[in-house]
């Protein structure tokens, strides 16, 4: 099925915004794995194979569009230590929220609907669930300090 180009596009941009989310959050989870950090690598594991879906999923609705997908990922800016993990992903992670709302406004003009409402769903979990998750983080270390939060980590 022929898909509007400007959604394609889009679409094409989203892929590589999560395809970098993916590859950040790989290397930030195995450098807590590397830190001894458990829980942290549990879970930024986790939102890798999230991201890993997300990008299938946006993957899928190229091709099926007749869309030629860039593999290539956004430039990732990787932290040194966990604060600056945390907020790294963070930051990508707000940027892939001003991406998707774009492209459901997008979607939305363009009344490409079943496009609109995958991404609707990708932005729950981008809103709900990552952010909020690293915001709690970033919110404790100040609450706790930081040597308190990594042993809660451990």
């Amino acid at each position: 099925m022929q898909g509007k180009s400007k959604v394609v596009d889009c679409l094409v941009t989203l892929l590589r915004g999560e395809l970098a989310a993916r590859d950040q959050y790989f290397l930030h989870s195995r450098m807590y794995e590397d830190f001894g950090l458990l829980k942290l690598y549990e879970r930024i594991n986790h939102e890798m194979e999230e991201e890993t879906q997300h990008a299938d999923a946006i993957l899928r609705r190229i091709l099926f569009l007749e869309g030629s997908p860039d593999m290539r990922p956004e430039e990732i800016k990787p932290g040194t230590d966990v604060p600056s993990m945390l907020r790294s992903d963070l930051a990508v992670e707000y940027q892939v929220q001003k991406n998707l709302a774009d492209a459901i406004a997008l979607c939305e003009q363009e009344q490409d609907y079943v496009t609109r409402d995958m991404l609707l769903a990708q932005q729950k979990d981008t809103e709900e669930d990552h952010m909020y998750w690293l915001e709690k983080q970033l919110g404790l270390i100040e609450r706790i300090g930081l040597p308190n939060y990594l042993q809660s980590q451990i």
